[in-house]
């Protein structure tokens, strides 16, 4: 069994049930299913709103996080997100709360140029220095967790990426499965990071962004991974979605880091891309797992 199989089948016929019988003022809307992530199915409803159903049980108390903590963000997000609308209970007939948000128009950023890619160095720059700067203690209060993912144990994260490495064989060029082990083995040279504390994302990628018909990334969706962190967990998009050149330009307004930081940024744009390219692979999603190469590629490029 993989990690992202699904504990419930969500179905069409499930959501639109839901929807009525919850929110009667949404009723005759069109509903139809515009996605499918590890923890949730995503359906639009009519053209103002989305919705998300949690898939495995995990997922659930990502979602509450989602609706407690976003509200409170507000002020220091800086791109477009998905803004929790509607509160979804738990009933007989699914047994987990849902969530409605205002829909974010755009698609995911694959196969974008380095032009392109460009246009948003600055913008994501922006984006988590002002995340970034809301008050831990107003997180702590909210509930928010801690380091959920226990990302400053290097070693531990190393050793997950050679056994995903290990399965990835198959699935990739050779000088590109060298090239990971090589940097595991030659750059990734200490054991743990010192902690620091942040209000991260959480969960920063290609398939968490969206982009609009000229490239440039015009929203930042899936919050529920939100927690307090450390700093090179969101700043991985530097390195896994920018190429060095980009990368200046994103510092340049995020403001700069220390080297233990840009290590384990750099560590987390491998390791998210590897998770990444591991589920397409399982489920044959040739363009998602192109550019989780692509973005493996990137990340480890430049210094």
């Amino acid at each position: 069994m993989n990690q992202w199989d699904a504990d419930i089948h969500i179905t069409d016929a499930l959501v639109c049930e839901l929807i009525e019988s919850q929110f009667p003022d949404l009723a005759g809307f069109r509903i139809r299913q515009i996605g499918e992530g590890w923890d949730n199915a995503v359906y639009r409803v009519g053209d103002r709103y989305t919705f998300r159903f949690p898939r495995r049980s995990f997922a659930v108390e990502l979602l509450r996080t989602e609706g407690r903590l976003l509200p409170l963000l507000r002020d220091y997000i800086t791109l477009p997100y998905p803004k929790p609308v509607f509160y979804g209970q738990e009933s007989e007939a699914y047994p987990f709360p849902f969530l409605g948000y205002t829909y974010i128009p755009g698609t995911f950023p694959v196969g974008l140029t380095d032009e392109q890619r460009s246009l948003s160095a600055a913008s994501l720059g922006s984006f988590l220095r002002k995340l970034h700067s809301f008050p831990v203690g107003t997180a702590r209060e909210a509930w928010a967790s801690e380091d959920h993912r226990n990302l400053t144990d290097v070693t531990s994260r190393k050793m997950k990426m050679v056994d995903i490495l290990s399965s990835l064989k198959p699935h990739l060029p050779k000088e590109e499965h060298d090239a990971i082990q090589k940097y595991l083995n030659h750059r990734v040279t200490v054991d743990r990071i010192i902690p620091q504390e942040v209000m991260l994302h959480g969960d920063l990628h290609f398939k968490n962004m969206l982009a609009d018909e000229r490239g440039q990334i015009s929203g930042v969706i899936d919050w529920g991974d939100l927690n307090v962190g450390h700093p090179g967990c969101d700043l991985n998009i530097a390195y896994s979605f920018l190429g060095p050149a980009e990368r200046q330009l994103f510092f340049e307004q995020y403001g700069e880091v220390d080297e233990e930081t840009r290590l384990l940024a750099r560590l987390i744009g491998v390791f998210i891309p590897m998770l990444l390219l591991a589920q397409a692979v399982q489920i044959q999603d040739t363009v998602v797992a192109e550019e989780a190469r692509a973005s493996i590629r990137r990340a480890l490029s430049g210094d």
